[in-house]
């Protein structure tokens, strides 16, 4: 047997061995029955693969501040849309429309984001 083809079997062998995330339907985790608005600060855009990612303070009418997570598309469809990881700055405040996670925990997929001024 050739060494070369000993390296290849190899590599699929680890290759096979190495986990891979899962990646969920929309309707796995989110449920479209329990809509959110929220508006919030920006506190930071995690542009990476799967999805991008959008985490927010939240404050109530009590004053009480809560940290939202919201998940956007991939950062390619994203990019595709106009979108670029330097759209939104720490600090701006954003307003996120979407659909609450079905664990009623404070996590949310985007269907819209826009600033506060429109």
């Amino acid at each position: 047997m050739k060494p070369h083809f000993l390296f290849t079997v190899l590599g699929f062998i680890v290759l096979g061995a190495a986990p891979i995330p899962a990646h969920h339907s929309f309707a796995a985790e989110f449920d479209s029955k329990k809509p959110v608005e929220l508006k919030g600060t920006l506190v930071e855009l995690e542009w990476v693969n799967p999805h991008a990612w959008i985490h927010m303070d939240v404050t109530d009418e009590s004053g009480k501040v809560t940290r939202w997570d919201c998940e956007l598309g991939s950062p390619n469809l994203l990019m595709r849309n106009g979108w670029r990881k330097d759209v939104l700055k720490k600090g701006d405040v954003i307003i996120v429309s979407g659909a609450q996670d079905k664990d009623a925990s404070n996590l949310a997929s985007a269907r819209t984001v826009t600033s506060a001024d429109g």
